[in-house]
């Protein structure tokens, strides 16, 4: 599997069938497998943050999420060919599940939340088999109650909704007593699928502007936001760098 450092962190090159393959062998290899979904502003929260860069490149498999991926992959001469969205890898896992008959459980969200989605995603695929939900809004007293449910429930996927980079940390923090295959991070999945929050238009999704979308409806997001004009400098700094840093070596090699 081909992949591409930015500022230090890896993103694997994988469209969304690449991906569906992956998620497919992961389920037959039996393993624990940790799945990230990663965008521009936990990369430059990694920089910050050498537990949560660690954490990023030790994963199984990790999708560019994002329109910041797709251009700093691009700008930095490793194009990737498309966004491979937690959410859409969670639907697209989730039609995968109703024919082959994965079992799922939903973690996060607000309390009630899990439960809406789980029921929508029912509607669109009757024969899904979710064998549990549980609210993200849990104390840390009553984790090992949270883990024992899970484990009754032997899923294959576990879905987590905990926002990032919280819920890759938990994943890696349990991923021992997880009885699952794959785990993975799907941030505010779980508020779209219920329907308790609208997805932009999918003319803003294919011209990459969700997250304006996003930021309008969400106004307070806008000091989260500015960490992407920030990160943007970054990888335009990065590739300056490396770009002088050939020139140089060049120069010394000649006679």
């Amino acid at each position: 599997m081909a992949s591409l450092k930015i500022l230090g962190v890896r993103v694997d090159k994988v469209d969304m069938l690449e991906a569906l393959c992956l998620v497919d062998s992961y389920i037959q290899e039996g393993s624990f497998h940790h799945v990230i979904t990663l965008n521009a502003e936990i990369i430059y929260q990694a920089q910050f943050n050498e537990e949560l860069k660690d954490l990023i490149n030790g994963a199984d498999l990790v999708t560019p999420d994002g329109s910041g991926i797709v251009w700093a992959a691009g700008y930095l001469g490793e194009p990737v060919a498309e966004r491979v969205t937690g959410i859409d890898l969670m639907l697209e896992i989730c039609k995968q599940a109703h024919h082959n008959g994965w079992r799922i459980f939903l973690l996060g969200g607000a309390p009630g939340v899990a439960e809406e989605a789980a029921q929508a995603l029912k509607k669109d695929q009757p024969n899904i088999n979710i064998v549990g939900t549980h609210h993200g809004y849990f104390q840390e007293r009553e984790e090992e109650a949270v883990l024992a449910q899970i484990r009754k429930a032997e899923p294959d996927l576990i879905f987590v909704a905990l926002g990032a980079p919280r819920q890759e940390f938990w994943i890696r923090a349990h991923r021992e007593q997880l009885p699952v295959k794959i785990a993975i991070g799907v941030g505010g999945s779980f508020d779209v699928v219920s329907g308790r929050v609208k997805r932009a238009p999918l003319w803003m999704q294919k011209m990459k502007l969700e997250w304006l979308a996003r930021l309008l409806k969400e106004p307070w997001r806008f000091k989260r936001m500015l960490s992407l004009p920030k990160f943007v400098l970054m990888v335009i700094k990065s590739k300056s760098e490396l770009e002088a840093k050939k020139k140089l070596e060049k120069k010394k090699k000649l006679p």
